[in-house]
């Protein structure tokens, strides 16, 4: 099984965070650049602010969906502030 990745991107035309995971952080960057995501299309310019390694994606997909339900943005703000995503599953 391949490793997974999860990360954050905060859009620089209205400061809002999105969050992704993939197997291949690298291309999947270069999608988002180039405005082939339909969700992150307007948003850009983008920034990649963290992304993280797992064990493997089932793993990274398990912890973006958990990342998704908090709505609070103090709560991925201090993600974002530490450099880790620190939550068990």
């Amino acid at each position: 099984m391949s490793k997974g990745f999860v990360y954050v991107l905060r859009s620089l035309k209205n400061n809002r965070f999105y969050i992704g995971s993939t197997t291949d952080i690298f291309e999947r960057l270069k999608k988002h650049e180039r405005g082939g995501v339909t969700a992150t299309k307007y948003l850009r310019p983008l920034k990649l602010e963290l992304f993280q390694q797992f064990d493997n994606f089932s793993i990274a997909r398990k912890v973006e969906f958990k990342l998704k339900k908090f709505k609070r943005r103090d709560f991925l703000d201090k993600i974002v502030r530490d450099g880790m995503i620190k939550m068990g599953l």
